[in-house]
């Protein structure tokens, strides 16, 4: 088994098969760049940069590693990231010395993660969120529509998907606002304005996409991986109450806009590669541009755990896998590009919520609560049927290797009271005085 020289953990995220990228900053080098996580430590590729270590690859710009964001990276496409990728990883093998021997270089080109300031990894342009979890999509129709509708009749031939607000994209660890919005109860005839009683979360995974397409063509479902710089775990937030008022007749808006954060760091679809599956069977048939005859999914392992006020230590509340997806990345590449709609550098596809067919897998409180009639028991005898003020939520994810994980961090959020708004507009009009 490959193996660093970097002292690694059985069960840390970061060994050397994993290698996901990010952007950090530390008190040395106040100015962001690119790094990649190894253990508990940070490899400064810009530092490697510089040294000639890329020379012979295909990043021939010397600042592509001194940006804040990964896009431009992201841009050279899958040879550029498989080379650079190969280079990193020779010189944090155990049998070589280029770097092992090299106390004044390890010094430059490590720190610390915890030394060092994270930010959200790519500048993203445009994010879509897809619904591809078959066994959510069913919970929710039974819910709402009852068992013999549960599912839309378009949604075993199409990844059903809609835009997201790409701006309000942000990274693990910030704090996340209740939302509010217009609210309507089933016994009363108007609604009111009030912030959200059932705020949720949900288990999520993106893709970020690395080379885009023109305008008008499409990316085809064998060539859609080839797109994909990597994967992050993603909770995208969602309010249920404003939800369920404003979604018909064009889906949700505000139940959704106020916040979606995803880990800061990116593991590449590379590293992901000895963990690939197949996924759930598909009948029927998809049309012709969303077959493949390639195993299109990923043994990922998925936990989230609630941290509430009272808790010293989180509790668990799912245990998932991102294999239970139906439509896979690559299908909803497809499907997003069919028209001929062009993909950029730094655009976020979202799998939708993720669950299984029992329970502990369900990856939202909607699904676990069953719409509120079934609290969820935590560890220290507290139930939540939605999330409270001052909760904490953290979703992590990882696949298992021999004796290593190639794992993607966490990504974490607290939810903070609403804004008063009164007290906002106080402010404003004391400011305009």
């Amino acid at each position: 088994m490959l193996r660093s020289f970097i002292e690694v953990d059985s069960k840390s995220h970061f060994p050397i098969q994993n290698l996901p990228y990010g952007i950090f900053r530390t008190n040395e080098n106040e100015s962001p760049r690119v790094g990649v996580a190894i253990g508990e430590y940070i490899l400064d590729l810009a530092v490697l940069d510089e040294a000639g270590h890329f020379d012979e690859t295909a990043v021939k710009d010397k600042n592509i590693f001194k940006q804040k964001a990964l896009n431009k990276f992201m841009e050279l496409g899958k040879g550029a990231w498989s080379e650079v990728r190969q280079v990193i990883q020779h010189l944090l093998s155990e049998n070589v010395s280029t770097l092992r021997d090299d106390r004044d270089m390890r010094n430059k080109a490590f720190k610390k993660q915890k030394e060092a300031e994270l930010f959200l990894p790519v500048e993203i342009g445009d994010y879509t969120d897809f619904y591809a979890s078959k066994e959510h999509a069913t919970n929710v129709g039974i819910m709402f529509r009852g068992k013999e509708n549960a599912l839309m009749p378009n949604w075993t031939h199409l990844p059903v998907g809609y835009h997201g607000r790409a701006s309000s994209v942000v990274l693990s660890g910030t704090d996340v606002f209740r939302p509010q919005g217009q609210i309507k109860k089933p016994d009363s005839p108007e609604p009111v304005f009030s912030p959200s009683k059932q705020l949720d979360f949900e288990l999520e995974m993106g893709c970020l996409i690395g080379p885009g397409n023109l305008l008008g063509e499409p990316i085809s479902v064998e060539e859609a991986e080839n797109h994909i710089f990597g994967l992050v775990l993603v909770n995208d937030w969602s309010a249920r109450d404003i939800q369920s008022w404003e979604y018909q007749p064009l889906g949700p808006f505000l139940a959704k806009n106020f916040a979606t954060s995803i880990s800061p760091w990116v593991v590449p679809l590379e590293a992901l590669e000895p963990f690939r599956v197949s996924g759930p069977k598909q009948d029927p048939e998809p049309l012709p541009y969303l077959q493949s005859n390639k195993a299109g999914s990923f043994d990922i392992q998925l936990e989230v755990s609630l941290k509430t006020k009272k808790m010293e230590n989180p509790s668990r509340i799912v245990s998932s896998n991102y294999r239970y997806l139906y439509w896979s990345m690559s299908q909803q590449i497809a499907h997003h590009t069919v028209t001929g709609c062009n993909l950029n550098p730094g655009d976020m596809l979202a799998t939708g919520t993720i669950s299984g067919s029992d329970k502990q897998s369900r990856g939202s409180l909607l699904e676990l609560s069953w719409r509120g009639t079934d609290p969820v028991q935590l560890e220290n005898g507290e139930q939540r049927v939605w999330l409270e003020d001052g909760d904490e939520l953290t979703i992590t994810g990882w696949c298992q290797g021999e004796n290593y994980r190639v794992g993607f961090g966490e990504v974490t959020g607290k939810i903070l009271p609403a804004k008063d708004l009164k007290i906002k507009e106080a402010l404003k009009a004391a400011k305009q005085s």
